[in-house]
């Protein structure tokens, strides 16, 4: 804690003053995010690093292994889901991207087989990826992490289309999807293309 009260003050120092007009706005006006990001809780990935976004560009959803579960509106909590209704519905974001990751601990778990230990939260979860992981080990790839993180992107975006909001919006040409992939150890970007492969930002 020590040392993100440091980080604190050097914010309140240093960046604030630089920015005091920007949060000014924001605070009188609210957020108007241009698009809106699913993505992974690792800490090695911060999506407004990675797109070198401004406070209030960008609205942002973290999970584990950056998964979106398929609509569900049996009046169980669903917390991904409701930060998508907000954002695509409440904000209407114009664009929202699937951001997986290389590395990512989710997808490592859920290809090694995660164990089903009682009162565990990260088991059920990942278990929404089943898809995925039988979807990389059905074609023998030589990086099967490489391309289970890919289909868990796919996977996400595939979920996403059963969220009639989200559905309906696609359709009118009022929201677009995308998939993304970013290489922790290159920080290359790659995205989803309509061929169904992932190429690198030029």
């Amino acid at each position: 804690m020590d040392s993100l009260i440091v980080g604190y003050r050097r914010f309140r120092s240093d960046a604030w003053p630089a920015r005091r007009q920007v949060f000014e706005h924001l605070a009188q006006h609210g957020q108007h995010p241009r698009a809106l990001i699913v993505a992974c809780a690792d800490s090695r990935v911060d999506p407004a690093m990675i797109f070198d976004a401004a406070p209030g560009e960008i609205f942002v959803i973290r999970n584990v292994a950056n998964l979106v579960p398929p609509c569900q509106p049996d009046g169980a909590v669903h917390g991904t889901s409701a930060a998508l209704e907000f954002g695509v519905v409440s904000l209407a974001v114009r664009d929202l991207i699937v951001l997986g990751h290389g590395q990512c601990g989710g997808v490592q778990a859920l290809l090694a087989g995660v164990a089903d230990a009682p009162g565990s939260f990260v088991g059920p979860w990942m278990r929404l990826a089943e898809p995925a992981r039988r979807r990389t080990l059905a074609c023998h790839p030589a990086d099967p992490q490489l391309v289970c993180e890919q289909e868990t992107i796919r996977l996400s975006l595939e979920n996403l289309q059963t969220f009639p909001w989200i559905r309906q919006r696609v359709a009118d040409g009022s929201l677009r999807l995308h998939g993304a992939h970013y290489a922790i150890r290159t920080g290359i970007l790659a995205l989803l293309g309509p061929d169904g492969g992932f190429a690198p930002v030029a």
